[in-house]
């Protein structure tokens, strides 16, 4: 594996989530009208891949605000 990356192969399977997706995802996480089974299978993702790339993915779906947005306000 080292020798691989010394070369520039960093291996593994490339990720489907962008910024885009993430953005529309934190976008219509607090609708209570929407499921995250459904927001995912919108964004073209499994829920699984949101709950693993959106840390306070709990946080938003609660409607409240997420831990590092509120310590940047303070």
């Amino acid at each position: 594996m080292a020798a691989a990356r010394e070369r520039g192969r960093v291996g593994g399977r490339p990720s489907v989530v962008t910024e885009e997706v993430i953005r529309a995802a934190r976008d219509l996480l607090p609708d209570p009208g929407r499921s995250i089974t459904s927001i995912a299978k919108l964004l073209g993702v499994s829920p699984g891949t949101l709950y693993n790339h959106i840390p306070d993915l709990r946080e938003l779906r609660a409607g409240a605000v997420p831990r590092q947005l509120e310590a940047s306000t303070r």
